[in-house]
């Protein structure tokens, strides 16, 4: 592509250089991957800054670099260099206007589905992609666990990838004949406009809690990352919101398309009753536009109630039949390390994502539910390094208030020392517990040193392969540690 189309698409402050003639081959904001032919955005990170790396790119043959620092560049260096700089407001703005433009706007030639929250991204965007299976749609998935495009299925390295990168997976879909999406939209890739352009045609809002207060500082500015989302939507789209949730109206406030809310309550356009729930999974009635449709989801955990809402009302909002979004919900294979089950005779194994204290209390009060109140619960349970410290007593009382043992342990502790973040945790125990810094002997311990019909949740990492410690990634399986033990 040419870069004079290219910077047709973005608000340049100032362009210096010729850029007539030169041709883009990439878009790219990690300085050694450039290649000759590329364009490079500077922008500044949690822990480096971009423009560090300008006069590097140039001499890997970047054919233009994007900056909102124009000190970054030094006087004449367009002339003696033969590239072009283009200086803008916000080089992640930028960023993903390039990207959208680049790789052919291709949201626009799909059904596109986002969803966001704190708890239930993940599950709802499979639910959601295997409904537009069902209805005869091919789907793609972008999410925590992979991005699926096609029969290929890429490990994620985060929850949303960068502007670039959901653009040219975007793309990529539709090049296998994809025509629907489903992704996940993390409150920090709306901060930092990984989704700016992106073409929604429905956005699902699951809820609210606390979570990632070490990036948004405050809950309330939490939430207005989540709104983003719902603020960009166009009249022909969707907003799906959580009536359940105390930032339902939030979320819903302003929007320009269509509202429809699901929960509990009767008056809500999906309404959720007769939830039940055991270890064959859980089932539900949804009633819509006064019909009801019982489901049988093969997920477990009666939240997953309100996930398959949530995916059923965006699918239905776009036209879907209802019908086939049944279907699709009852279709639905559980996703790793999504309240995944493991077992040995009566012994029960549990492996799930719940790294909050809304989530892991939402598990426990499940698996109580479902094991009765005979049988023991022991907890596996840590909390990461780097990230929001004051979650850590939290967790920790929730873990020791809702089990009978609680073996406190390391999740991801990557630059922090394991037993200062474990002592940050122990000030909020109200309950039997022990500690074991080693994350696979904790695991060891909690599945053999446990009653033969116990059942054991290991929360925290779910389908994550790998431990993060003084910075350095080693594979560790929660599940592959569970299934040697058991």
């Amino acid at each position: 592509m040419k870069l004079t189309d290219l910077l047709n698409k973005v608000r340049a402050i100032q362009v210096v250089g010729d850029a007539i003639g030169k041709e883009i081959t990439s878009i790219e904001l990690d300085s050694r991957r450039v290649q000759a032919g590329a364009i490079f955005a500077a922008v500044r990170g949690f822990q480096t800054d971009g423009h560090q790396f300008v006069q590097s790119a140039v001499a890997q043959g970047a054919a233009a670099v994007v900056v909102d620092r124009p000190e970054s560049i030094p006087e004449h260096m367009t002339e003696r260099q033969n590239f072009v700089a283009v200086v803008v407001k916000d080089s992640r703005v930028a960023l993903a206007e390039l990207a959208r433009a680049f790789y052919g706007d291709p949201s626009r030639e799909m059904t596109l589905v986002g969803v966001t929250g704190t708890k239930g991204k993940t599950t709802s965007v499979y639910y959601a992609k295997s409904i537009f299976e069902q209805s005869g749609k091919r789907a793609g998935l972008i999410g925590t666990i992979a991005s699926v495009v096609g029969d290929r299925v890429t490990p994620a390295e985060r929850t949303t990838p960068e502007a670039t990168d959901v653009n040219r997976l975007l793309r990529e879909m539709r090049d296998v004949g994809c025509e629907a999406a489903a992704m996940e939209v993390s409150s920090h890739a709306l901060a930092l406009e990984r989704t700016r352009g992106l073409d929604f045609d429905a956005a699902v809002f699951t809820n609210l809690a606390s979570d990632h207060l070490d990036f948004h500082k405050t809950p309330e500015a939490y939430a207005e990352a989540k709104k983003l989302l719902f603020d960009g939507l166009a009249e022909t789209s969707v907003a799906v919101v959580n009536a359940d949730d105390q930032y339902a109206e939030l979320m819903a406030r302003g929007v320009r398309g269509r509202v429809i809310r699901y929960g509990a309550a009767p008056d809500a356009d999906v309404w959720i009753s007769d939830v039940e729930c055991d270890l064959a999974g859980t089932r539900a009635t949804l009633t819509f536009e006064g019909k009801n449709y019982r489901v049988d989801s093969k997920l477990i955990g009666d939240f997953n109630a309100s996930n398959f809402a949530g995916a059923f009302a965006a699918a239905v909002g776009v036209g879907v039949d209802p019908e086939d979004a049944v279907r699709g919900i009852e279709a639905t294979e559980p996703p790793p390390g999504r309240f995944q089950t493991l077992r040995r005779g009566e012994k029960i194994v549990v492996v799930d994502y719940s790294h909050t204290a809304g989530s892991l209390e939402q598990a426990l009060r499940n698996l109580r539910k479902i094991a009765g109140k005979k049988r023991k619960i022991v907890t596996v349970v840590g909390c990461g390094g780097d990230r929001d410290k004051t979650k850590r007593p939290i967790m920790c009382g929730v873990a020791t208030r809702y089990s009978d043992l609680a073996v406190i342990t390391s999740d991801n502790p990557r630059t922090e020392n394991p037993q200062s973040i474990i002592d940050d945790m122990l000030v909020g125990v109200e309950g039997e517990h022990v500690v074991e810094p080693d994350r696979e002997a904790a695991i060891k311990r909690a599945i053999q040193e446990s009653d033969a019909d116990a059942v054991v949740l290991v929360a925290g990492k779910g389908h994550e392969t790998y431990q993060e410690i003084n910075g350095v990634k080693r594979h560790f399986s929660d599940v592959e540690e569970a299934e040697k033990y058991l």
